[in-house]
């Protein structure tokens, strides 16, 4: 009877066989991580020290680009702009989004219908959705108007006035709070009860209990919602361009609403000024890695953590 004998492979040759073989799964995340976002990275630095308008060829000028913009009194405006919608926009929605996490985290009849409408808005487009609050912000005929007129309030212009335009995205922002409220929603669920039985044996009261037990268990959360906002809020561009048409401006009113962003776009694709664009997204880049850092740095004093003492 003839066998067959079985040769066995070394160590060495069975690891490097398992290698290729991992390697070759996770090429197309490679192949797809190097041409669509290493390579873009890479020329856009490259850009951003040349002067480039897409039909010539890139000229190099070395940090010109990067002095023009610390002199460009719109990249400053644009920079402000970005600032107080970070500002003024992204705490106030944190605190909202909590707020309405507790209050649908409440047991009551038809909680998950009350959710589900809750998230609904943020399936909507961010164009449709831009398009809807421009009517609703319409001066004349626009529900809000309507309504603060009939309570005797103030009927502001709010897409003509640039005292009110950076105020009307802000609003439009909690339109889109559904995911992080439902964020939220998971990580109030993930709280003991014991925790707020025991504070009520010690005589707590409801204050003492959302900023003793409530804050610190959701802080991770907390932690990720800030980032991920402030990521977010340095490129508001949609809603701008798409109410800027009322003003017949992607900038809006006085610029009022030339964001990061948007005057980022305008160099790029309307001025055709890619090297300028490439810089100013590099310092984009910069400005978001420090405060991130930032964040992360001083969120050992305010996030907590499950299996830390």
């Amino acid at each position: 009877m003839n066998t067959k004998k079985v040769k066995k492979l070394s160590p060495q040759i069975r690891h490097r066989k398992a290698f290729f073989t991992g390697l070759l799964f996770v090429s197309p995340w490679i192949i797809g991580f190097i041409l669509f976002q290493l390579y873009p990275i890479a020329m856009s630095a490259y850009y951003s020290l040349t002067d480039y308008n897409l039909f010539n060829p890139p000229e190099w000028v070395g940090l010109k680009n990067f002095f023009d913009l610390f002199n460009d009194d719109k990249f400053y405006l644009s920079l402000y702009n970005t600032v107080y919608i970070t500002i003024f926009g992204l705490i106030p929605q944190l605190i909202f989004t909590l707020i309405m996490a507790i209050i649908l985290n409440m047991d009551v009849k038809g909680k998950s219908l009350y959710r589900t409408i809750y998230f609904l808005p943020t399936l909507v487009p961010a164009v449709a959705s831009s398009l809807i609050w421009m009517w609703l912000f319409n001066s004349q005929y626009g529900l809000i108007n309507e309504f603060l007129g009939s309570i005797g309030l103030i009927e502001p212009n709010w897409l003509l006035d640039p005292a009110y335009t950076k105020i009307a995205i802000i609003i439009m922002g909690f339109w889109g709070t559904g995911t992080n409220t439902v964020m939220y929603l998971a990580a109030l669920q993930d709280v003991p009860k014991t925790f707020y039985e025991a504070a009520e044996i010690d005589g707590a009261n409801v204050w003492q209990k959302f900023w003793h037990i409530t804050i610190p268990a959701v802080s991770p959360v907390t932690l990720y919602l800030l980032i991920m906002g402030l990521i977010g809020s340095f490129q508001v561009f949609t809603q701008a361009d798409v109410l800027g048409t009322q003003a017949q401006s992607m900038g809006g009113p006085e610029n009022s609403m030339l964001f990061y962003a948007v005057y980022l776009y305008q160099n790029a694709f309307k001025f055709l000024k890619y090297g300028y664009a490439s810089a100013m997204a590099w310092i984009l880049f910069i400005i978001v890695l420090i405060l991130t850092m930032v964040i992360f740095r001083t969120s050992a004093k305010w996030v907590y953590y499950g299996g830390e003492k």
